[in-house]
């Protein structure tokens, strides 16, 4: 089975352009271990589908996710990178709806229309003494924003913050920590359930700009830096948020089939 290895801004994935069958969480699992497996912060499986080509993303723990903002612009990148698609928009369909991506031929930045952000309930983010009011907001899959942290070098993300009430996102929940740099232009770190702290997640940018424009009653092109690069949002006057960044190929080869066949105990 081939695999392609790629990352946006940090955010690191496995893709499997011709997987045979359901994505497995105990492959995603092997898949994404750094030690003994590929080492990635998820898997996205290419499932070709009557209306074109559907992203299966499940996060490095085997869960399943509805979106992925940095993944889908790997993943479209993999689709023209193995002749599976041309360079240009397409429509890539995710368990958080279709979306339209464009893949410039020469390689650059991939923009994603990432649909309308939905407001979801508040809740109280802990990090051992600490505690901050966060703002839920939802990019396809769940956030909740943290504004007023300081120094965002001092937070110990090695562990999932805690959330309060427990009960409020049953499935999990993002979080972001952020500080201003300055106007429209945001620093990022978070916490990806299913993952734990990752260099950047791309429907977290789109958030914490939305959740900072709302509150500032403002619609106005933002760049977010997160610990492996570089992101620029776009909260649109129809609604649609839009995120661009990179997305780099780095490997490809084929999966042992001792890896893909065998089970952990």
């Amino acid at each position: 089975m081939r695999f392609v290895k790629g990352h946006g801004t940090e955010n690191d994935f496995v893709v499997l352009p011709d997987l045979d069958g359901e994505l497995d969480p105990d492959l995603v699992r092997r898949l994404c271990d750094r030690r003994a497996g590929l080492g990635a912060d998820g898997v996205l499986a290419v499932v070709t589908t009557p209306d074109g080509y559907f992203m299966d993303y499940r996060n490095a723990d085997g869960s399943l996710a509805q979106m992925c903002g940095n993944g889908i612009r790997v993943f479209a990148r993999v689709l023209v990178h193995t002749g599976l698609a041309s360079p240009g928009e397409m429509v890539i369909g995710t368990r958080s709806g279709p979306k339209r991506v464009c893949v410039p031929a020469d390689g650059g930045d991939i923009r994603v229309e990432m649909g309308s952000p939905q407001r979801l309930s508040d809740a109280v983010v802990s990090i051992g003494p600490d505690s901050w009011t966060a703002a839920g907001w939802s990019m396809g899959n769940p956030h909740l924003v943290v504004s007023d942290v300081g120094s965002l070098d001092r937070l110990d993300l090695g562990r999932a913050p805690v959330i309060d009430p427990a009960d409020a996102f049953p499935d999990g929940v993002n979080v972001e920590f952020i500080e201003r740099v300055g106007p429209a232009h945001l620093r990022m770190r978070v916490h990806e359930r299913g993952s734990g702290e990752t260099r950047s997640c791309g429907t977290g940018a789109c958030a914490v700009a939305v959740a900072t424009m709302a509150a500032l009653a403002e619609r106005v092109p933002y760049l977010v830096d997160v610990p492996g690069g570089c992101l620029a949002v776009e909260w649109r006057s129809d609604g649609q948020v839009t995120l661009s960044g990179p997305a780099v190929l780095v490997a490809c080869g084929e999966l042992d089939p001792a890896v893909i066949h065998s089970r952990t105990a």
